[in-house]
């Protein structure tokens, strides 16, 4: 095929690489393609398409696929950013719950081979972050190169379905390998968030019918008491609270709001605020007015809050059209 580079090989010992032209594109189109192309998504969306596509292809299959021979070659060629990778299939045996495993290792024909028998895999990836991701097969390890960001390293191991932990990735940017690793520690713990303290609260919203929920983080010690006959006055009685100071800890952090964001929309859930408010807790004193008028003072916090809602006809006209007849 014209216009590829040096073909890099990979075997299950060791390997050389070789590449006789230069880089055609530059960094900012890679990232331009890498946010359009189909790679760019989550592990968990990656992995679900990955188990559609097997469901559907070993329901409807009637004979071995293309994969399932080539693996009585002694070698597969994959193109990335135009270079040919030759690599050992038993590397990907040996890791058969990535990607590249499932793909080669299964006998599903996720991808087909061109005229040649090579197969185009991860467009959009380039070959210098393809190559790095190569090296887990080999040694367990994959090292960062200095001309790519951690973020880009960590998205390519997202779609390929390798771990990405400070024990497979080694890098020289400390903060960006912290910052990526934080992001995953984060999602986490706010899926656990959501599933053990905040749905509950949800469903109890929408067992009074309602069709959206606010949520305020207090602390384990905050305490509560409002006055009966003096309740606040801004709607807090709508607001349903939760009391988690590693909750609170966790929205402190505007990375987390950002990701815990993200989580909430993935789970199908719209109007979503996140942010630090003024709640109420005690009352302090009731102030007379001129007329008999009684004003109430309470004792306002500030704690974290969320609000979201899972509402479907918000987009319609709420207002009533009234028809004029003659």
């Amino acid at each position: 095929m014209s216009g590829l580079k040096d073909i890099t090989r990979y075997n299950s010992s060791n390997y050389t690489s070789r590449d006789s032209s230069s880089e055609t594109d530059s960094d900012e189109g890679r990232r331009r393609c890498f946010k359009s192309s189909s790679w760019s998504r989550s592990p968990r969306q990656q992995l679900a398409k990955l188990e559609y596509m097997q469901a559907g292809t070993e329901a409807g299959a009637t004979g071995s696929s293309c994969q399932g021979l080539c693996l009585n070659d002694d070698r597969l060629v994959l193109i990335v950013d135009n270079t040919r990778f030759v690599v050992d299939p038993a590397l990907f045996i040996a890791h058969p719950n990535t990607m590249l495993g499932r793909m080669f290792t299964s006998g599903i024909e996720f991808v087909r081979p061109n005229e040649r028998g090579e197969y185009e895999v991860a467009e959009g990836m380039s070959a210098t972050v393809f190559r790095s991701i190569l090296d887990y097969y080999n040694h367990g390890v994959i090292r960062c190169p200095p001309t790519v960001s951690v973020q880009e390293l960590r998205e390519a191991c997202d779609y390929l379905l390798v771990p990405f932990d400070a024990s497979t990735v080694k890098c020289q940017n400390l903060r960006g390998l912290l910052h990526e690793l934080s992001n995953e520690g984060a999602r986490a713990q706010m899926e656990k968030f959501l599933e053990e303290l905040v749905l509950p609260l949800m469903v109890a919203s929408a067992r009074r019918g309602d069709r959206e929920c606010h949520v305020v983080i207090l602390l384990d010690d905050d305490f509560v008491d409002w006055d009966e006959k003096y309740p606040p006055q801004m709607g807090e009685e709508y607001s349903q609270t939760v009391n988690s100071t590693a909750m609170y800890r966790f929205f402190k952090y505007i990375e987390n709001r950002d990701v815990a964001k993200q989580v909430l929309k993935e789970r199908g859930l719209k109007k979503i605020r996140l942010g630090i408010e003024g709640y109420p807790t005690y009352k302090e004193k009731v102030k007379r007015r001129p007329g008999g008028r009684s004003e109430v003072i309470y004792n306002y916090v500030q704690r974290p809050f969320i609000h979201m809602s899972w509402e479907k006809e918000e987009a319609k006209s709420r207002h009533v059209d009234f028809q004029v007849t003659k």
